[in-house]
């Protein structure tokens, strides 16, 4: 079933418009509340998934962030810059770089289930919690994931 047409179609009303802006909301918010540990939402789903052993190396995070290889590597950069991940070459294939947080990049970890949850919470206030739920089966359906 298509949902739009040629005529119809109007970029101020259709579902990625409203994706797109929802994500700009979130992050920007996601970043403010992060501003003290020193990382951005963006980083903070590499810093997550390295700390809960979901991903391992740059491919690994990129597949599972739906993040370009140029854009993860420049963020793990900064990552690795702050002293919150290092890098190692495999010892069984020299191809592959595996990811690992410091023990600042752990105590970062540690802290954003503090922090985020509550902006989360905010902007999901006025949904019931069967509007919640629905609203994430939706979000994962329409995500393929």
């Amino acid at each position: 079933m298509d949902h739009y047409t040629k005529g119809d179609f109007q970029i101020t009303r259709s579902i990625g418009f409203f994706l797109n802006r929802a994500r700009n909301t979130l992050l920007m918010e996601v970043d403010a509340a992060l501003q003290d540990l020193g990382i951005s939402g963006q980083q903070m789903g590499i810093v997550l998934s390295l700390d809960r052993g979901v991903a391992a190396t740059p491919y690994e995070l990129s597949k599972l962030l739906g993040i370009d290889t140029g854009l993860m590597t420049r963020m793990l950069d900064k990552l690795e810059a702050k002293g919150l991940l290092a890098r190692s070459r495999s010892t069984s294939d020299r191809r592959v770089v595996n990811l690992t947080l410091t023990e600042k990049g752990k105590a970062v970890a540690e802290q954003i289930p503090n922090i985020v949850p509550p902006v989360l919470n905010a902007r999901l206030k006025d949904f019931t919690q069967e509007e919640f739920i629905e609203f994430r089966r939706l979000l994962i359906e329409f995500a393929g994931a």
